[in-house]
């Protein structure tokens, strides 16, 4: 496995953005990527295609390579055992989407996840440990990637933080696999794209079967913890160029998946100037490529890494609740800035950022409960001019419906729901506002990727 590359290293690299590529390395970079790749939103997936007129489903879970994302698709293909009682909730007749499993799907490693269903994994990537402290202040729960891997000092800072992380097998890794604060190991970054070359150029992607390979030598050295695998923009974006002469091929990607027991993956497209819908896309792409059978992380773009356009609080908050709506476990912030000027905490440095990530992060994990079960696949149904895709859940006695807008429009958009009583109410949660619900029917208005999370109570 190569050496993460160093702050120094990840400040001078702005110059590969003009080739139009990710920046490469294993544990210790992460795509910065430039304007070099086209894209066709209608090609990654249905939550990159054209508006919807009515969609049919309640929730995601992985549309299958390629295509058939999230709420479009009809309950009966969502592939879920049906049950004679609604998940915690009086519905018979329930539907539910094919998962990994939950929290309990950690149970396999006794130093992996918690299996609590409170966890819900809130991650940043590849940060500094003295900046702990500051990333826990605003609900971030996980630091993916160590830039000088898991040495003692860096994890006593992490401990000191309460903050788990996922880091490569290096520096002091072994006198460390007893502890609580390393939760699981991280393969190479971005395999899947063209890899830099000493000579400056690039070569093909690194092939599947040798991702397969490190994830049997990493769990050879230590079983107690799952592997984590991050992939590219290749995900969302099928034909993008960073692939090199690995672009388009996306029958790699199921074999990507076995070298790995948690997956993730990036695109940024506010920095690069692609729909947001993508983030969406890619969630739906890389569940179905991998089978429904391991969780999904989905990287969100929290800086202006590369002097472009910075996202807002309302974009940020967009691309979490489409990557969650459509079945993510889990996500993780791009927080760094290479240009004009080299910061890794960007994202907590601008103010507005700063002041909305705690709001967005605390609204998750006061979720997590929720978040952390199985989704109904034929709860509701969605009427609308501009296509809102929908989560519904069964907790507590309630349900829940957590709604997002997938194009920038504006729309009034009508939810009805199976089998409701006649008379119900849907708090809108973090709004202040109760909208009462007919018979199971109700509207509320949505503009600019807006998102609405519904609890009704009957």
């Amino acid at each position: 496995m190569q050496r993460p590359r160093s702050l120094v290293s990840l400040a001078i690299l702005p110059l590969a953005f003009a080739a139009g590529f990710d920046l490469i390395a294993c544990s210790g970079s992460e795509d910065a990527t430039s304007s070099g790749g086209a894209t066709n939103s209608a090609s990654s997936g249905a939550s990159g295609s054209g508006g919807a007129a009515t969609s049919s489903v309640a929730a995601t879970g992985g549309g299958g390579a390629g295509g058939g994302g999230g709420s479009n698709r009809e309950a009966g293909s969502a592939g879920g055992a049906s049950s004679d009682a609604g998940a915690d909730g009086p519905f018979s007749g329930d539907v539910f989407v094919p998962w990994f499993g939950g929290p309990s799907y950690y149970g396999k490693w006794s130093h992996g996840f918690p299996t609590d269903p409170s966890f819900f994994p809130i991650a940043v990537w590849l940060q500094s440990p003295p900046n702990a402290m500051r990333y826990a202040n605003v609900g971030i729960k996980v630091f993916i990637g160590l830039f000088d891997g898991p040495t003692q000092a860096s994890l006593t800072l992490l401990q000191a933080a309460s903050m788990f992380t996922i880091c490569d097998q290096s520096a002091d890794w072994r006198a460390n696999v007893g502890g609580s604060t390393i939760r699981g190991w991280l393969q190479p970054d971005e395999p899947d794209n063209a890899q830099a070359l000493a000579d400056g150029g690039y070569g093909p992607c690194i092939a599947p079967t040798a991702i397969a390979a490190g994830y049997q030598t990493m769990i050879a050295n230590d079983m107690t913890r799952p592997v984590l695998l991050g992939l590219g923009r290749g995900i969302a974006d099928t034909n993008w160029v960073g692939r090199g002469s690995c672009t388009g091929m996306t029958n790699m990607y199921p074999e990507y998946a076995k070298g790995a027991d948690i997956l993730a993956f990036d695109i940024y497209p506010v920095n690069e100037g692609v729909p947001l819908e993508m983030v969406a896309a890619g969630v739906d792409n890389l569940i179905g490529w991998s089978n429904h059978a391991k969780p999904v992380i989905a990287d969100i773009e929290a800086s202006n890494f590369n002097n472009t356009t910075r996202p807002t609080p309302a974009q940020i908050k967009s691309e979490v609740w489409m990557a969650l709506v459509h079945g993510a476990a889990g996500t993780q912030y791009f927080c760094h800035r290479f240009q004009p000027t080299f910061s890794e905490t960007d994202c907590l440095d601008n103010a507005p950022t700063a002041a909305a990530l705690p709001v967005i992060n605390a609204q998750i994990a006061g979720l997590a409960p929720v978040l952390n079960t199985q989704s109904v696949a034929n709860g509701v149904t969605v009427t609308s001019s501009v296509q809102v895709d929908t989560m519904l859940k069964r907790f507590g006695g309630a349900t829940y419906l957590f709604a997002v807008e997938m194009r920038g429009g504006t729309t009034t958009a009508t939810f009805k729901l199976r089998d409701f009583p006649a008379s119900a109410a849907a708090e809108v949660l973090g709004e202040g506002r109760t909208i009462a619900v007919a018979g199971g029917s109700f509207q509320d208005a949505f503009s600019s990727y807006g998102v609405h999370l519904y609890k009704i109570a009957y």
